[in-house]
């Protein structure tokens, strides 16, 4: 055989076998998976609990504003939340902390916020960059009442973009990775009384 043809097998071997090696290095653990899924259905909760507080009228503002700053950290950078009405058809995408913003501004004597029905609705799918995307999906009840009059209510379904990442951290002098989860854009899928 020509030795400029082994050679050229010989490099394409040990690149296929390097590229593999690197992406079993970066691929979730199935034993890790289910604690991902748990984590990332927590963190889901957790931003549900947060947008309660910070939509319910009797928080105090400053109470407010350190669970706006803690429910901010939920997401990556840049992520918007959607925001829809039965009164208009299109919806409107805020940045997570205008979003926040907003909500505690509403002009209700009371806000009641319900997140129900959280579930996946997609599996992680590995990105070239090496994250993981996931999609899970809830259900948010939303009422609205001036005096003890119901002013407005609504359902919306919402998809949540979830980020599955590789990070590292230090612990007495050693690095050790970990996977974490990082919400991203939060969709209106549909609208409903």
């Amino acid at each position: 055989m020509n030795r400029r043809y082994i050679q050229l097998l010989a490099i394409a071997f040990i690149a296929v076998f390097t590229s593999t090696a690197v992406m079993a290095q970066n691929a979730v653990d199935p034993n890790r998976e289910k604690a991902i899924d748990s984590l990332a259905l927590e963190k889901v909760k957790d931003l549900g609990k947060y947008i309660k507080i910070i939509g319910n009228k009797s928080t105090p503002y400053n109470e407010a504003t350190r669970v706006m700053d803690r429910a901010e950290e939920l997401f990556a950078p840049g992520s918007e939340m959607g925001v829809s009405s039965l009164a208009k058809e299109e919806i409107e995408y805020y940045k997570v902390r205008e979003y926040f913003r907003r909500l505690m501004a509403l002009n209700y004597d009371k806000v009641t916020i319900e997140w129900y029905d959280v579930h996946y609705i997609s599996d992680l799918e590995r990105q070239p960059d090496g994250r993981y995307v996931g999609v899970v999906t809830i259900y948010q009840k939303f009422e609205g009442t001036n005096g003890d009059k119901l002013a407005y209510k609504d359902t919306t379904k919402k998809d949540i973009t979830i980020y599955v990442e590789k990070k590292e951290t230090q612990i007495a002098g050693r690095t050790i990775e970990f996977w974490d989860v990082i919400l991203g854009d939060i969709r209106v899928s549909e609208t409903s009384i």
